[in-house]
């Protein structure tokens, strides 16, 4: 198995040396950055498997990181934030980062995320039909989403969602299912996390994200995919 690679980027010198010492127990490559401008340059120097990203950064902070590499990079990004603030979370979310731990955190809690990601995302390719919905294709085994041919670019976290209702057309899914398929654990605020996803979904899939046709609410139970069908 290929080793996994890791960017850690956060101003606080001891947190990075003691995360870098953690993923690299653990067998990754671990670079690091104290800043946006750093972090940036390492994105395209090294091209990590993974990103650990704090928010709260001077000069570039996490948010403008995160904007930039979403712009041509669907690496997973884990958000690092000291504030248990809902709209800092919710921002971070909707500019496409799959995950995000408070601090003070456990560093194991951290490298045990980042692997449950990778996991996810380097999982063996099993031969699975194409499912259309709509204009949409959902390509399991390319791990691609087209709408009429164009394609559309989607996080390691949106896709699983969306592949995960896509397996399962019409059945309706509460978001700590959600919550424990995309991530493979549950955890306090789960809830406004799939929200973010699912408004991030929306706004990509959807020709008008305010009146969705494909991830339907159900309200008082969860989100499910309406009209998906395997090709034939």
């Amino acid at each position: 198995m290929a080793q996994h690679s890791v960017l850690i980027v956060d101003d606080d010198a001891k947190l990075v040396k003691l995360l870098k010492t953690y993923f690299e127990k653990d067998g990754y490559i671990a670079y690091t950055a104290a800043d946006g401008v750093d972090a940036l340059m390492a994105v395209k120097e090294h091209k990590p498997d993974i990103m650990v990203l704090d928010l709260m950064m001077p000069g570039i902070d996490g948010w403008e990181v995160c904007r930039r590499v979403r712009k041509d990079n669907d690496m997973p990004i884990i958000m690092l934030t000291a504030r248990d603030d809902e709209s800092d979370l919710l921002v971070g979310l909707e500019l496409g980062a799959d995950d995000y731990v408070t601090k003070p955190f456990s560093p194991k809690e951290v490298v045990a995320r980042a692997k449950t990601i990778l996991r996810r995302t380097n999982r063996a390719v099993v031969r699975k039909e194409p499912i259309k919905v709509g204009s949409l294709t959902i390509n399991l085994e390319m791990y691609q989403v087209t709408r009429d041919g164009e394609l559309i670019e989607l996080t390691p976290t949106e896709f699983k969602i969306l592949e995960m209702m896509a397996a399962n057309p019409g059945k309706v899914f509460s978001r700590l299912q959600i919550v424990e398929q995309a991530h493979g654990y549950s955890f306090e605020g789960y809830e406004r996390t799939i929200d973010a996803h699912i408004k991030n979904l929306r706004r990509k899939l959807e020709v008008n994200p305010k009146e969705p046709t494909y991830i339907q609410t159900v309200y008082g139970i969860g989100y499910k995919l309406a009209g998906a069908i395997k090709d034939e």
